[in-house]
C-alpha cells in the first residue's frame, strides 16, 4: 500500500492555500475596475497595442464591436474611429473594456478550471477505453487512473459554481447571455446570437451542464466502487462483465457529452464563430494531456515502489500514447486553421484574428510545445522508455496545452487586455494542488494492484523485445 507521506500532502495543500489566497487578491482587484481604468486601458492599446499596428488594433476593434453583441462590423483605423464614433458608441466600447478587465481573473481561473476538468475527464475516459478494448498491458496502472479521477467531483463542484454564476450574471464570460441579445426592440440585439437563441439559452445551457457533470460523475463513483469489489468478487468474472457493460454506455454518452460540453463551455464564449472540428480538437487538447499526467503520476508510484510490476514497456506505452495524440491534435489544429484561413469566410476568420495578432506568441509558441518539442524528444522509440525524457517532454506538453486553452478562452473574455500574472499563477498552483492531493489520497485508500482483473500476468508480463529495461528501483525486467 502506498502511503500518502506528511511532506507531499502539505506540499499540496499549501499550494491550494496560495491558489486561494492569490485568487481572492484577484477577484478583489478585478471587482475594484473603474470605467476609469478602461478609458486608461483604451489609451494604452492604442498607443502600445501589444506592439500590433495601428492596422491590427483597428481589427481589434472589430472584433471588440463583434463580441459586444452590435450586428455591425465595422473596420477603421485608430484616428477614424475617433472621429467617426459618437459619444454613445465611445460609451459602450469604454463598457465593453470595462467587462474585458473585470473579466481577466474570472478568465484565468476559468481557464485553469477547464483544463484540470478536462484532464480528469479524459483520464477517465481513457481508462473507460482499456476496458472496453480489454487491453492487457494497462491493467497494472489502472488504479493509478482511477486516483486521478477522484479529482473530477471537486473540479465538477467548481465548475458548476462558475456556470451558476455566469447565468446569474456575476461575470461576462458568455456574451450571448448578455441582457437584449435576442430582444428586436434593445439596442443590443444581436441577430446571429438570436438565431442561434434555440440552444444558446441560459435554461438550456444551465441544464445541459448539469447533465454533463452528473453522467461522468455518476460512472466514476459506480466504476471505482466495483473495481475495488472486482478484486474480491470470485463470482466468475461477473463484476468484471459488470463493469465492461457500464464502460461501453460511458463512452457512447462521453463522445456526446465532450462534444457538446466543447460548444457549450469554449465555442460559446465566441458566440458568432463556429467549428465542425472544435468537439475533436478540444479532445485532442485533453487526451494528450491527460496521458501526460497518467505518464507522471505512474513514473512517481514507481519510483517509491508502489507500482513493482510496472515496467520501462509500461511506460514506453503512455509515452507512445503522447507522441501519437501531439500529432493527432497538430493535424486537427492545422485542418481546422488552414481551411478557415484558405475560405477567408469573415464569420470563421473572426476568430484567429484576434489570436494571430495580439496573441501572436502564445499562439505559434503552443504550435512549437505541442507539437515540435514532443517529435524531436519521443520520436526515438529509447527515449520513450526513459522516465527522465518522459517528464520533460511532458512537462512541455502540459504547457503548451494549457497555453492551448487560454487562447481559446481569453481573445474571447479579456481580448487585448492579457498578460501573466498572479491570477493566472494563482488558479495553476490551486489546481495543481488539488489535483496531487486528490490522487495521491485516493491512490493510498485500495490495493495498487487490481487482483480481480482476469488480464494482469499480461500486464505483468508485458515487454516489448527491443527494449532494454532500466535497473531502477521499483521496475521488474522481463526477458
Amino acid at each position: 500500500m502506498y502511503q500518502f507521506s506528511g511532506k507531499l500532502k502539505t506540499f499540496s495543500l499549501a499550494l491550494i492555500i496560495i491558489g486561494v489566497i492569490g485568487t481572492a487578491f484577484s477577484f478583489y482587484s478585478g471587482s475594484k475596475k473603474t470605467i476609469e481604468d478602461a478609458k486608461h486601458a483604451i489609451e494604452a492599446s492604442h498607443n502600445v497595442g501589444h506592439g500590433s499596428s495601428h492596422e491590427e488594433t483597428a481589427v481589434h476593434n472589430d472584433v471588440a464591436d463583434l463580441e459586444n453583441h452590435t450586428a455591425k462590423a465595422v473596420v477603421h483605423d485608430v484616428e477614424e474611429a475617433h472621429d467617426a464614433t459618437s459619444d454613445k458608441e465611445h460609451a459602450a466600447h469604454e463598457e465593453h473594456v470595462l467587462h474585458q478587465l473585470q473579466n481577466r481573473p474570472w478568465s484565468a481561473f476559468y481557464v485553469a478550471l477547464f483544463f484540470s476538468l478536462g484532464i480528469t475527464l479524459l483520464v477517465l475516459a481513457f481508462y473507460a477505453i482499456q476496458r472496453v478494448a480489454q487491453v492487457g498491458w494497462s491493467i497494472l496502472i489502472l488504479r493509478v487512473m482511477e486516483a486521478i479521477t477522484a479529482n473530477l467531483l471537486p473540479t465538477s463542484i467548481i465548475m458548476l459554481v462558475v456556470i451558476v454564476a455566469s447565468v446569474m450574471h456575476l461575470n461576462h464570460l458568455f456574451p450571448w447571455m448578455a441582457e437584449g441579445t435576442v430582444d428586436p426592440t434593445s439596442d443590443n440585439y444581436d441577430a446571429i446570437i438570436d438565431g442561434k437563441s434555440g440552444w444558446m439559452n441560459a435554461t438550456g445551457f444551465l441544464i445541459r451542464s448539469i447533465a454533463y457533470l452528473l453522467i461522468w460523475n455518476a460512472y466514476r463513483f459506480f466504476i471505482r466502487k466495483s473495481s475495488i469489489k472486482e478484486d474480491t468478487a470470485n463470482d466468475g468474472n461477473k463484476t468484471y462483465k459488470k463493469n465492461f457493460t457500464a464502460s461501453v454506455i460511458f463512452l457512447f454518452l462521453f463522445m456526446i457529452t465532450e462534444s457538446m460540453m466543447s460548444w457549450d463551455w469554449i465555442m460559446g464564449l465566441d458566440p458568432h464563430w463556429f467549428s465542425t472540428l472544435f468537439g475533436w480538437y478540444v479532445l485532442a487538447t485533453l487526451l494528450v494531456s491527460a496521458l501526460t499526467v497518467i505518464a507522471f503520476f505512474t513514473i512517481y508510484f514507481r519510483s517509491k515502489g508502489a507500482l513493482p510490476g510496472v515496467n520501462d514497456s509500461h511506460i514506453h506505452d503512455l509515452a507512445k500514447f503522447m507522441f501519437g495524440f501531439s500529432v493527432f491534435w497538430t493535424y486537427l489544429w492545422f485542418s481546422q486553421f488552414m481551411l478557415i484561413w484558405y475560405a477567408d469566410i469573415p464569420e470563421e476568420t473572426t476568430y484567429f484574428v484576434m489570436r494571430f495578432t495580439e496573441y501572436k506568441l502564445p499562439f505559434l509558441g503552443m504550435v512549437v510545445m505541442n507539437f515540435v518539442f514532443p517529435i524531436l524528444l519521443l520520436l526515438n522509440s529509447d527515449f520513450k522508455s526513459k522516465p527522465w525524457f518522459v517528464f520533460i517532454g511532458g512537462f512541455v506538453i502540459l504547457v503548451g496545452h494549457y497555453v492551448d486553452v487560454f487562447i481559446m478562452v481569453m481573445p474571447s473574455t479579456v481580448g487585448s487586455q492579457w498578460y501573466f500574472g498572479i491570477p493566472e499563477m494563482s488558479a495553476i498552483c490551486f489546481f495543481v494542488g488539488l489535483l496531487i492531493f486528490t490522487t495521491l489520497r485516493a491512490f493510498s485508500k485500495v490495493s495498487p494492484i487490481p487482483a480481480g482483473n482476469p488480464f494482469l500476468k499480461e500486464s505483468e508480463h508485458f515487454h516489448y523485445y527491443n527494449i532494454e529495461h532500466s535497473e531502477e528501483e521499483g521496475s521488474t525486467d522481463h526477458h
